[in-house]
């Protein structure tokens, strides 16, 4: 079916406003009585060269830690003591339920940067982590920190 000019600008209009190609569809039958299938309304937006935009999908919440680790006693000796107490509460760690390909266990760490990584254990027991950004490195009394707090999780969870 051929549109008019008039038609196809304001097909170019809805599209441009962000509707839906089914709301296109309803609209191309209220406005003008021209009945298309949802397809013929996609091969429409395309002949016209225009791609309909994705309305912005509400962010999801960032995941919330399984657990924090909570600070030592004052009475317990550190276990380095250049480096300040681990527990503080400044790194989270989150274990996947759904386990990346080739680990054992995976999940993501949030440092008291606010940088997030990516960590996992291969089956050969290997340590990994796959940082935000190339170079990154976290200052190592949050590597002490995700330590403890890691070991911690893991073990609250079995593993």
């Amino acid at each position: 079916m051929q549109l008019t000019d008039e038609q196809k600008s304001k097909v170019h209009e809805w599209i441009g406003s962000g509707l839906k190609l089914s709301e296109i569809q309803d609209l191309l039958d209220k406005e003008f009585g021209i009945r298309m299938t949802y397809m013929d309304v996609r091969l429409l937006a395309d002949d016209l060269k225009v791609t309909p935009k994705d309305k912005e999908e509400p962010k999801k919440p960032v995941e919330e830690p399984i657990a924090a680790a909570a600070p030592l006693a004052p009475e317990e000796p550190l276990a380095d003591p250049p480096f300040p107490p681990p527990g503080g509460g400044k790194v989270k760690v989150v274990v996947d339920q759904i386990t990346r390909p080739g680990a054992v266990v995976s999940g993501k760490v949030t440092f008291s940067d606010g940088k997030t990584a990516d960590w996992y254990l291969d089956q050969m027991g290997r340590f990994g982590m796959v940082p935000p950004e190339e170079g990154y490195r976290p200052a190592q009394s949050d590597l002490a920190e995700f330590q403890v707090v890691l070991e911690r999780e893991l073990a609250r969870l079995g593993l």
